[in-house]
């Protein structure tokens, strides 16, 4: 079912959505983002903040809306749509009064999904009897579909960004592979019915690294632990253990061995829709603080009298307007190649990430400033988005990483 489908019976868009360089699909797209924000979650948003997960109701509600789909094929389940949909649909749920932390939790099949279906289109799509077939038919269809959570496991508790050195084994056992090791950071982790999970299966090193699709309930695997956040307090996150999880052959995905390259090439875009995030929170503070300095009176005049003010407000935009163009200059590239993003993509993503978090974390600061008080209580919208912003340069790699794979391919 392709958007156009999917939103063909939407009326008109306000104002803020009718841009010279959007399609009228895509503009159907951003409204039904914002309405499905408006109706089935801004209600919501404080109890899921207050309980630490997001329930299965809003995925449901989400993929009826084909908003969950938005970005894989209509093949697998998905909406069709490309990266560029993807990451709009992003950026509306939070400039809509969402969060980053509820992109995480309501999304996480962005992250947990791509491997198997880049698997099966590598494969020449294979038919469903097949194993990558079988695959799509027991986890992507029915996640897409808003049945299943899934999640991805990479981090270690000793390892940090270091994936080629990730010690999870996977020993060949017949049909199986026994699973033995600990798993952290898991976003989704407590509610996910399965884990896309990167174990060693061959030597030390990235070349010894496959990707298994783990099933939660599967004897041996545990969540050891609930992992309380400074931020994202909607999105569940846990440490998983596997000990002696017996996991079919015919869960791998693509060859063994291979699963360090099958990550490399999705980091890229975990990194853009983390970008998009960064920005579109600034956004939304900076929608938030105007408005704040608008109505709210200081010894008689509104607070956007002042120059002061004024002129703080400016630098928030211009530093937000500049993150966006850059990350979307990128973004469009991605989508344009048609692959995954690698080589020069991959640092230009890298240096998008960067920028748009540090326009973010100096914008989500101002607005917390500028609102005074009110901006460091619980009530207050900024205070949410400056908790929820510190995570977007750790996550999907740190800055410092990022400076790596961006000084890499400046050949230093």
């Amino acid at each position: 079912m392709t958007p156009s489908r999917l939103l063909s019976s939407l009326g008109g868009v306000d104002g803020r959505s009718q841009r010279a360089d959007e399609s009228l699909e895509r503009r159907q797209l951003r409204e039904l983002t914002r309405q499905f924000v408006q109706r089935d979650v801004l209600p919501y948003l404080a109890d899921w903040e207050r309980a630490g997960e997001v329930p299965r109701t809003p995925h449901a509600t989400a993929a009826e809306l084909g908003l969950l789909g938005v970005g894989f094929p209509e093949a697998v389940g998905g909406s069709g749509g490309d990266l560029l949909d993807s990451l709009l649909v992003t950026e509306e749920l939070i400039r809509a009064g969402g969060s980053s932390g509820l992109v995480a939790a309501l999304f996480t099949h962005g992250i947990a999904l791509p491997h198997i279906v880049a698997a099966w289109q590598d494969a020449g799509r294979p038919e469903p009897t097949s194993d990558l077939g079988e695959l799509v038919d027991r986890y992507v269809r029915p996640t897409l579909a808003g049945r299943r959570i899934g999640a991805l496991g990479i981090t270690e508790p000793d390892g940090g960004s270091d994936v080629a050195g990730l010690r999870t084994s996977a020993r060949r056992d017949g049909d199986h592979y026994v699973v033995n090791g600990t798993k952290t950071y898991l976003t989704s982790g407590v509610r996910a019915d399965f884990v896309t999970t990167a174990v060693r299966t061959g030597p030390a090193g990235p070349g010894g690294i496959s990707l298994l699709v783990i099933d939660k309930d599967a004897p041996g695997c545990t969540v050891d632990r609930r992992l309380d956040k400074l931020g994202w307090h909607c999105s569940d996150t846990a440490e998983l253990s596997f000990v002696d999880v017996r996991v079919p052959v015919r869960n791998r995905v693509g060859a063994e061995n291979a699963g360090f390259v099958a990550l490399m090439r999705q980091f890229a875009t975990e990194r853009l829709s983390l970008a998009t995030q960064a920005y579109a929170t600034a956004w939304r503070c900076l929608d938030l603080t105007l408005a704040w300095c608008r109505d709210r009176h200081t010894f008689g005049r509104p607070l956007a009298d002042r120059q002061v003010v004024r002129h703080r407000l400016a630098e928030m935009a211009t530093r937000t307007a500049a993150a966006q163009a850059f990350v979307t200059q990128v973004a469009v590239r991605a989508a344009t190649a048609g692959a995954p993003a690698t080589g020069p993509l991959a640092g230009e993503a890298a240096m998008a990430k960067n920028a748009a978090v540090s326009a973010c974390d100096w914008v989500v600061d101002q607005a917390v400033q500028l609102h005074g008080g009110y901006g460091y209580l619980r009530d207050a919208e900024v205070e949410r988005h400056y908790r929820d912003a510190r995570i977007l340069g750790i996550g999907g790699g740190t800055t410092e990483i990022m400076n790596e794979i961006i000084a890499k391919g400046m050949g230093i």
